[in-house]
């Protein structure tokens, strides 16, 4: 998969919320979003997703262009703003909905994953009653779970404990070497480059810096 950001833009009312971002995205790579709450991290994310218009520019997805050629990725994982669940569904419950919609996760797959990030399959407990941590491994595991082309992870690493750090950094390493595209933000900068490969700086909506974690110069 490749994604071309093509000089998009965004502006909500008299705010512009991104402004002229050019980027080139490929598979088999992790690309970290770094910058404040409100400097359009965010708002990239859901750009890439097809799920905001974007007042100027366009997204293309391997030639296509984004809510014109296609309304969404074809193969795409996104936890953005908190995962959102039904409250008195067990997590499995939840997840096994969310897998009838493709029919590409089994139950075992599921159950995998769920043990993966430290979750109990067998746990009755309804989503409502789940802790922050918890709800947070549980969107990271819908995300993830039908291991999609393109992956789409906002601030992952909220409410984890390291253990569950480390995990998520593993699944992530393992989806990267199936050659999946993955973008994720973090305002940790330490996780962010433990976790990527190549790291965007945006600032008040434009991209400031963009390097390689490994490498010696900044791009």
């Amino acid at each position: 998969m490749q994604i071309d950001v093509n000089s998009v833009s965004k502006q909500i009312g008299s705010q512009t919320v991104l402004e002229h971002i050019t980027l080139h995205l490929e598979s088999g790579h992790i690309y970290g979003l770094k910058g404040r709450n409100g400097s359009g991290k965010t708002m990239l994310m859901r750009a890439l997703c097809g799920l905001i218009k974007c007042t100027s520019g366009e997204v293309v997805i391997d030639g296509q262009v984004l809510r014109r050629d296609i309304s969404f990725p074809k193969s795409v994982g996104v936890l953005i703003e908190g995962p959102g669940f039904i409250s008195n569904y067990s997590g499995l419950e939840n997840l096994k909905t969310i897998a009838s919609i493709k029919g590409i996760a089994d139950e075992k797959q599921i159950r995998e994953k769920m043990r993966e990030l430290g979750l109990d399959p067998d746990e009755k407990k309804a989503y409502r009653k789940y802790s922050l941590g918890m709800k947070q491994k549980l969107g990271i595991v819908a995300a993830v779970m039908e291991e999609p082309e393109l992956i789409i992870l906002d601030e992952p690493t909220n409410a984890l404990d390291e253990k569950t750090r480390e995990q998520l950094r593993k699944i992530l390493s393992e989806m990267r070497a199936k050659g999946k595209l993955i973008v994720i933000s973090c305002h940790d900068t330490e996780n962010l480059e433990e976790l990527s490969d190549e790291i965007i700086e945006i600032k008040e909506g434009k991209v400031v810096s963009h390097w390689s974690v490994n490498a010696d110069e900044e791009s």
